[in-house]
């Protein structure tokens, strides 16, 4: 019998027992006196038991009712909770989202980005988690990450990905390098031929090793390397001990130390505009509203034009 008990009489005997009025129950309620006292007939008839005695001059509620009164004013706003909550899930504004980023991404506007989205929706659980390219890649296809940033990401089938800004590439030497010595600002790939160089590993990704490779290429060499390192932190110390050059995307000579310099590089035809690319990656068909919010402030934020 219970199970037949609604929302609606929760709500129409609540604000009787709150205002003690049938009149005024009725209009705080948007409805006519004589259905709100038919149904609240029908609730005491469900219960089994009176929740009001009704006089010509008062309204008062029963020990009954001032017990139901608890417990429904208790169910409607467990339910507007979880109704609040609901929408909240559906509009992105909570659950986790796991994000992965590159190394090399910390250092461009990407964590300002970060805490953007944080203040703005404090009911997100973000997990932030660091990996090459190739990792974030992996780990949007396993399913243990739901957005990612790449650097120079490979295509990857059932993925999409969404370029956010480019950076042009620069040679970083050591400051004692005769290079580096030299008052231009640019030098031309051609005279890293022969230079040792300190780079990290293919394992990255396939597109990130090769294209700052391609810029060697066109200057006809292929660069030697004698030391590959994890971070762009560990590749910019051993380049100032003297181990080697690089050659690496813009936001790098952020962490420059007075033991390296950084040095714009001139490479012949086409591919001088070659450029380093942040994006944006997901599974292809994630419409989920916690990744498209994420996905559209990234954009906003980040996207340069």
């Amino acid at each position: 019998m219970d199970q037949e008990i609604e929302l609606r009489h929760l709500r129409y005997f609540v604000a009787v027992a709150e205002e003690l009025h049938f009149g005024r129950a009725a209009r705080r309620l948007h409805l006519s006196q004589p259905p709100l006292s038919q149904q609240i007939r029908r609730l005491e008839e469900l219960l089994g038991y009176p929740l009001l005695v009704r006089t010509s001059r008062a309204v008062r509620l029963t020990s009954a009712g001032e017990v139901f009164l608890e417990r429904a004013q208790r169910t409607l706003r467990k339910m507007d909770e979880d109704v609040e909550a609901m929408r909240t899930v559906a509009r992105g504004e909570a659950g986790t989202l796991a994000v992965g980023f590159i190394g090399s991404g910390m250092l461009t506007t990407i964590p300002a980005m970060l805490g953007h989205y944080r203040a703005h929706f404090p009911r997100v659980t973000l997990q932030l988690r660091e990996s090459y390219s190739s990792g974030v890649i992996r780990g949007l296809k396993e399913g243990s990450l739901d957005v990612g940033f790449v650097r120079d990401g490979d295509p990857t089938e059932g993925l999409a990905a969404e370029t956010l800004f480019c950076e042009p590439f620069l040679a970083v030497l050591p400051a004692k390098h005769p290079l580096a010595q030299r008052s231009r600002s640019m030098i031309d790939a051609s005279q890293l031929a022969g230079e040792p160089f300190v780079f990290y590993s293919p394992l990255a990704g396939n597109r990130a090793y090769e294209k700052p490779m391609s810029l060697c290429e066109a200057a006809g060499f292929r660069p030697r390397l004698v030391q590959e390192a994890p971070q762009w932190l560990t590749i910019m110390r051993l380049v100032g001990a003297g181990l080697g050059v690089s050659i690496g995307p813009a936001c790098v000579e952020r962490i420059r130390t007075a033991e390296v310099v950084c040095r714009r590089l001139r490479v012949p035809g086409r591919v001088s505009a070659v450029r380093s690319e942040i994006a944006l990656t997901w599974r292809a068909g994630d419409n989920r509203p916690i990744v498209e919010a994420f996905c559209r402030m990234a954009r906003e934020k980040l996207r340069r034009r």
